[in-house]
């Protein structure tokens, strides 16, 4: 779909990004929402560049790459501080309190925002988390090193 407000001729914006949000909701119980990103901006990324489009993910924080084995599982837990997750290479599946249980593969990416939860009577917590298939997954972790990104319900990056 083409923008009307660009010049005739411009490289048209990408499509805006869809994300699975984990959240807990005000029982305590983890929820995965599908969600969308904002729409991506023109601009340079610093003098003498070309412009681009671009989205800013986070102003104030920390990244990092981690890998699961083969095999990798983690039992129930919250993620400690929000975070986005994206995977690089490889899968893995994040299941939460509710029941449901989303894989995400190369280029997929979520939002790891299950702080709060309460335990359920079956002593579940947060979300359930582990390597699928037979390559190890990469992944990218991006998180803020601040409160901003707390109890943050989906729909709240669009």
């Amino acid at each position: 779909m083409s923008d009307p407000t660009l010049p005739a001729g411009s490289p048209q914006p990408p499509e805006r990004l869809s994300y699975w949000h984990l959240w807990t909701d005000d029982d305590g119980v983890s929820r995965q929402t599908l969600c969308q990103l904002p729409d991506f901006l023109m601009g340079v990324l610093g003098p003498g560049d070309s412009p681009q489009w671009s989205l800013d993910l986070i102003k104030v924080g920390n990244s990092f790459l981690t890998e699961l084995p083969v095999g990798w599982t983690a039992s129930w837990h919250m993620n400690h501080v929000p975070k986005w997750i994206f995977v690089l290479r490889g899968s893995w599946s994040v299941e939460s309190m509710d029941g449901q249980r989303q894989v995400f593969g190369p280029g997929e990416f979520s939002f790891g925002g299950d702080q709060g939860c309460m335990a359920g009577a079956d002593g579940r917590i947060g979300h359930l988390s582990a390597q699928v298939g037979d390559e190890p997954c990469l992944q990218l972790i991006i998180q803020r090193n601040d409160d901003v990104w707390s109890g943050a319900r989906p729909g709240v990056f669009s």
